[in-house]
């Protein structure tokens, strides 16, 4: 029999967060799924979710959020799911300050203020679960992805530290990496890099006429793809084990890429990485 555990998940309007949120209330847990938008919180709510607003780049956003979310559990908050992130394409000499900024600002900093607030709840009940969504680009960078690349890479370094730190507390940190899931995110990451990336004035602007066409691809842009739902399977593992794995890989290229990061020289490994667009 499965106790029901309170999880908080992140980036819950589509796709692995909206995937994961609803296998974790079919299995009789209690979520309280957040999304940045009011007209999303509503449709959540609409189809029975706990959901409340909460923008990761908006500090007062979070702070409110976690308030909101003490008070529906009584303070018993069981996990995080750090889910909410977003893509900006483009090369890194094209990314500006502020666009970089912007990047870190949901995929790195909300989400680490979001878990530093959730933490003393954790430490108070003496249990707790933290569960970050990185991804196959947050082991390996792979071109025209660098503002993501570098959150991801960042993000796995936060995430290793704090697991470090919090040994001994019975809060347990895991990472799940996946490589192509079907979700939004391609869709979303081309309006960024429409509002965000210059291609006319670029030297890349050659490439930029080839990622254009990958970002606008209906369904699966890439080999092995999988759905949402893969992600959603590592979310309960990670939260209904007694021994949670620290790290989940999700899709075939995940498994390939952390092996061969492992075995090849960087120039080999490099080489390959070029070749992926």
């Amino acid at each position: 029999m499965i106790s029901p555990k309170t999880i908080l998940i992140t980036g819950c309007s589509s796709g692995i967060g909206y995937t994961t949120a609803l296998a974790l209330k079919q299995r009789g847990h209690k979520v309280i799924a957040t999304a940045r938008k009011p007209e999303d919180v509503s449709r959540l709510q609409q189809q029975g979710f706990t959901a409340i607003q909460l923008d990761l780049a908006d500090s007062n956003s979070i702070k409110s959020a976690v308030s909101l979310a003490v008070k529906l559990t009584d303070g018993k908050i069981d996990a995080l799911f750090n889910n909410g992130a977003f893509g900006q394409p483009g090369a890194v000499e094209d990314l500006t300050r502020e666009v970089l900024r912007f990047q870190f600002e949901t995929n790195l900093f909300g989400t680490h203020e979001l878990t530093n607030l959730i933490l003393p709840l954790m430490r108070k009940q003496g249990q707790g679960r933290v569960i970050y969504n990185s991804s196959i680009l947050g082991l390996v960078a792979m071109t025209y992805r660098g503002a993501y690349n570098a959150s991801k890479f960042a993000l796995e370094g936060l995430a290793d530290t704090l697991r470090l730190e919090l040994h001994g507390t019975n809060i347990h940190i895991s990472l799940i990496e996946p490589g192509p899931i079907l979700s939004d995110f391609r869709k979303n990451a081309f309006a960024l890099y429409q509002k965000n990336i210059d291609p006319a004035h670029s030297y890349h602007k050659q490439t930029y006429k080839v990622m254009e066409a990958r970002l606008q691809k209906e369904g699966a842009a890439a080999p092995f793809t999988l759905p949402a739902e893969a992600v959603a399977k590592k979310v309960i593992h990670a939260l209904e084990a007694s021994r949670p794995n620290l790290r989940y890989y999700v899709t075939f290229p995940t498994y390939l890429f952390g092996f061969l990061k492992r075995i090849l020289p960087v120039s080999w490994l490099d080489a390959l990485l070029r070749k992926v667009q």
